[in-house]
């Protein structure tokens, strides 16, 4: 699974003008399912995001993860992340899961990250959506299960 963090002082997703989803300071995560992807991924990049120290402590130095700081997750599916620009200017997609499996994929991730106790808003699959955040820092942290 490919997944890319915003650290946000406040995020949301809207879909046809309507706010679906929207959280305080935490995490905006895109997450695209690739080909090949297993529950057993996205629970390891669950667990990962949860406790990565990218959040400032008394001291001003990331020190602190998401379970730490009591912060929210936005989730927003996001296929392009799969973007395969080797050939041509026209990105291919090729490498994300097919539809399906992509959600069961995004719906599972997202289980998994309220499983560690983390509070959760999300986009809707396959919609076109808008997001709006606030970046903090900024800081934004590519993170893949494949690497």
């Amino acid at each position: 699974m490919r997944a890319l963090l915003q650290r946000v002082h406040a995020a949301s997703v809207s879909v046809e003008g309507e706010t679906v989803g929207e959280i305080g300071p935490g995490l905006l995560i895109f997450i695209c399912a690739m080909q090949g992807d297993t529950a057993a991924m996205a629970n390891q990049l669950a667990a990962k995001i949860a406790k990565l120290r990218i959040f400032k402590d008394a001291a001003g130095k990331m020190n602190l993860s998401l379970k730490d700081t009591g912060g929210d997750a936005l989730i927003v599916s996001q296929f392009t992340l799969a973007a395969d620009t080797s050939r041509g200017n026209r990105p291919g997609f090729s490498p994300a899961a097919d539809p399906d499996e992509g959600r069961r994929l995004y719906e599972y991730f997202t289980n998994a990250v309220q499983s560690l106790g983390i509070k959760t808003a999300n986009g809707v699959f396959g919609a076109d959506m808008d997001v709006t955040l606030t970046n903090a820092g900024p800081v934004t942290i590519w993170l893949d299960t494949a690497a």
